[in-house]
């Protein structure tokens, strides 16, 4: 079973800057895609950025420009550098991890997901 363990939210003011870090118990080159999400209250949880296995990475429109998505081979890690934090930006973080498994002898895409931690950002 794939474990996601994040580190690094927490509450800043607006303007501010929080990088959270992602650890994989495998390599995350295992997966076609690892990434983080976000979910505010009474929100529906959103795609914020993703990298794939050859560096490739996308982002939601909200956060280009402002957030920076990293890997770490070496550490089977990933980070998420965030700058000129909003308001909006607040919501609990989850790590995300993507693949194909056969599941009842069927390729099935699969989710992993970390436990989520909590970035506030203060007005």
């Amino acid at each position: 079973q794939v474990q996601l363990v994040e580190s690094g939210g927490g509450a800043v003011q607006a303007g501010g800057s929080l990088r959270l870090s992602c650890t994989a118990s495998e390599s995350t080159f295992s997966f076609n895609a690892i990434g983080w999400h976000r979910q505010a209250p009474g929100k529906q949880r959103e795609l914020v950025a993703a990298i794939s296995p050859i560096g490739a990475a996308n982002y939601a429109d909200s956060v280009k420009g402002r957030f920076t998505i990293s890997r770490d081979n070496a550490k089977n890690a990933i980070a998420l550098q965030m700058n000129s934090l909003q308001f909006e930006d607040t919501a609990v973080y989850y790590c995300n991890a993507r693949r194909m498994e056969v599941v009842n002898f069927q390729p099935q895409q699969v989710d992993y997901w970390g436990q989520g931690t909590q970035v506030t950002v203060s007005s």
